[in-house]
């Protein structure tokens, strides 16, 4: 009977520790890599659709989110809230939910002013998602002028440091 707790004992912590890596973004781009150009249209008549390359020579964070994720979305606003008063990063923002009412609805809520904030409704089956590996989670990027990965899933704290860092 002795050994049958420390048997339950050992299966339990194992299956506990087993869960908590798949609670981490998984996948994706790494620094160093080129990030792939795209292309997407804007969810409103006034803005022209968007493409990554435009921006060449410009550092830019690149956020992919969505509302149903949490995570992501906190990770999102506070990474909006740093660069507000930043005009050396460009942030472009990519939502994979599927219906825009919800996207349109979480911008206003959680007051994302930026002009470069894009859904993707075809979500974990679009071929940005796809092009940028994203698995499990969501993740930012930070590129520099030529489009290279210089840093992944940067903080808010972070990026202000880079922010000061680049000028």
């Amino acid at each position: 009977m002795k050994y049958v707790k420390w048997i339950f004992v050992v299966l339990l912590i194992c299956s506990l520790t087993a869960f908590v890596e798949k609670d981490k973004p998984t996948g994706g781009l790494n620094e160093g890599d080129v990030a792939p150009d795209f292309k997407i249209e804007s969810t409103s008549n006034e803005q022209p659709a968007f493409k990554l390359g435009n921006l060449k020579g410009k550092y830019v964070l690149l956020s992919f989110w969505a509302s149903y994720d949490a995570q992501s979305r906190m990770q999102n606003v506070s990474l909006s809230n740093a660069l507000r008063s930043s005009h050396n990063v460009e942030m472009v923002s990519v939502s994979f939910d599927e219906y825009q009412s919800i996207f349109k609805e979480t911008v206003r809520k959680d007051q994302i002013v930026t002009p470069t904030c894009f859904v993707e409704t075809e979500g974990e089956d679009s071929g940005l998602f796809k092009k940028y590996r994203l698995n499990r989670g969501f993740t930012n990027y930070l590129l520099d002028g030529n489009g290279v990965i210089i840093a992944k899933n940067i903080s808010a704290a972070d990026l202000s440091a880079y922010v000061k860092e680049i000028g």
